[in-house]
């Protein structure tokens, strides 16, 4: 476990930052920015709960941990024989989201059209959480360019971005109150 005594170090005043193998590295590095993107959209799901409850509230508490794990993955670059051991994101956790996707999709009638981010006050934030999840993904596959990435975390990231999209429409009684694109819509000229 973590144990945090003092929050300020002044360990990053000059740009730079720790891993979780303790390797110093500048705040840029594309693997400090994937790990802030996923702890950003960490921060807008905890906006989203403000305005849910039940096991909406619940499924998002649990994403909101395994958010945790997916930071902790990424913040641990991959080594041979480590010593102790880094958590990583597993199957088990992209087949739960699966699973939640089916179910909530299940209750939607198909979309005819994209629909604009919008509708009810936790869908709206539903929609901001998933396009900065799209950047984590987006990332991470940067990342795994030069360095080796767990593929379960991209999946994660992938599949979360599906759950809040479907989500989003969920709670806006269940796709009614979507607000769909019309695509052309205001090029008529005056």
């Amino acid at each position: 476990m973590v144990k945090l005594t003092k929050i300020y170090t002044r360990g990053g005043d000059k740009g730079k930052t720790s891993l979780g193998d303790g390797a110093r590295v500048s705040k840029t590095n594309p693997r400090v920015e994937a790990y802030g993107d996923v702890d950003e959209t960490n921060a807008i799901i905890g906006l989203v709960r403000l305005h849910v409850t039940g096991q909406i509230g619940e499924m998002l508490a649990r994403i909101q941990n395994d958010l945790f794990d997916l930071g902790a993955d990424l913040c641990t670059p991959e080594q041979e024989n480590p010593k102790y051991p880094p958590l990583r994101i597993v199957k088990a956790q992209v087949d739960r989201l699966e699973d939640e996707i089916d179910e909530m999709n299940s209750e939607l009638a198909p979309l005819n059209s994209f629909i604009l981010p919008g509708g009810s006050v936790a869908s709206s934030y539903l929609h901001l959480a998933r396009t900065v999840c799209r950047r984590a993904e987006r990332r991470m596959i940067t990342l795994s360019d030069s360095e080796i990435v767990n593929p379960q975390a991209v999946a994660y990231a992938n599949r979360l971005s599906d759950f809040l999209f479907v989500l989003g429409r969920f709670l806006n009684d269940k796709g009614t109150e979507d607000v769909l694109w019309v695509p052309g819509a205001n090029r008529e000229t005056v």
